[in-house]
């Protein structure tokens, strides 16, 4: 098998451009996790590199397949210069290497929560799952490998959070359109949600 990452970046600069930034993190008994920092005019993205090297499995599977599974990379994009979002990082990696550690399969809808700020003074401590297809399209690997898909992070404050919860994310998203909320404002409010 091919090695995977590779060819995730190769995908990643292909859409986004070089990287003007990287960081690598480690957690004990996890692979490294990068993250990659891309600007493009009043917008800054950072990406995962590291979480599609295996593929993400069921935690109730009795034996992790090395091969079949899905895959995924994540991308989060913020405005520049209203907050000092570089510190957003390792609450990435942590993110990123959340199926490793726990077992989780990241997927559209998910919930993912750092339980602290994503970055100093954030208003958020959790990300809501986009659909992938978007800004990075999915990079399809050798059969029987599923492709890699790259999962846009929509940062949600905690009553956000607790409103998707109860209502679920399609009406989050719904209300977030609805009032035309800036997804990509680091220093957002929360959506009215009565």
């Amino acid at each position: 098998m091919a090695d995977v990452l590779p060819l995730v970046e190769a995908r990643l600069t292909t859409a986004l451009g070089e990287p003007d930034a990287r960081a690598a993190v480690t957690f004990l008994g996890t692979d490294r996790i990068e993250v990659l920092r891309f600007q493009e005019g009043d917008v800054v993205r950072y990406a995962t590199l590291g979480m599609s090297a295996h593929p993400m499995t069921d935690p109730t599977a009795t034996l992790a397949d090395p091969v079949k599974g899905p895959r995924a990379e994540l991308v989060l994009s913020v405005r520049a210069g209203l907050a000092d979002t570089d510190k957003v990082l390792r609450p990435l990696a942590v993110l990123a290497a959340t199926p490793q550690v726990e077992g989780l399969i990241v997927t559209p809808g998910a919930s993912l929560d750092v339980g602290e700020p994503l970055w100093p003074g954030a208003p958020f401590t959790s990300v809501l799952v986009g659909e992938p297809g978007g800004l990075v399209e999915d990079l399809e690997l050798d059969d029987p490998m599923e492709p890699v898909r790259f999962l846009p992070l929509l940062p949600m404050t905690p009553t956000e959070a607790a409103w998707k919860r109860v209502h679920g994310a399609q009406a989050l998203q719904e209300r977030w359109l609805t009032n035309g909320t800036d997804l990509r404002d680091p220093a957002r409010r929360s959506v009215p949600l009565d």
